[in-house]
């Protein structure tokens, strides 16, 4: 009973603000992406690339957490992975979803941690999309912007992506 009494309350805050705590109350990430000039299918066939070359734990023998990525589903308009810490083996779920424009590329990508407790995250989830899009080198088309915050991204401003 007490146990079904703090999942309703936990429940409820998840919908609610909370006073001085900003930011998503579980621990994950939003963060939007353009590429201006770019089509998605290219946007698209890069970062499936990516979460293929970093399937493996072999990426991340010497640090960091760039491997073990594994994609779940893709299509035209959305690709589903997942990324597992390489040393506790959490897992996150990660979306990203397509919006082609006359020119250009528009991305919603998400990640969420699985672990239901997960509240801070060190940048975690940021990362896990972040990376991919880095490791691709998505971030050197001409026009690239990417945006997100704090509000919306589980520790955005302290995330540290070569150690994540």
């Amino acid at each position: 009973m007490k146990l079904l009494i703090i999942c309703s309350v936990l429940i409820q805050l998840s919908y609610s603000a909370v006073p001085g705590i900003t930011g998503p109350l579980h621990a994950s990430c939003k963060v939007a992406w353009n590429w201006p000039q770019t089509d998605c299918k290219i946007v698209h066939s890069k970062i499936i690339s990516q979460i293929n070359e970093w399937a493996t734990d072999e990426n991340c023998k010497d640090g960091g957490e760039k491997c073990l990525y594994k994609l779940v589903s893709q299509n035209d308009k959305q690709i589903k992975a997942t990324h597992t810490t390489p040393v506790k083996f959490y897992v996150d779920d990660l979306s990203f979803d397509f919006i082609q424009s006359n020119s250009g590329c528009h991305v919603d990508g998400f990640s969420t941690s699985e672990t239901w407790y997960a509240i801070l995250d060190f940048g975690t989830n940021y990362c896990n999309l972040h990376n991919l899009i880095t490791g691709s080198g998505l971030d050197k088309i001409q026009g690239y912007v990417e945006k997100t915050s704090d509000d919306i991204c589980t520790q955005f401003s302290s995330a540290d992506c070569e150690k994540y």
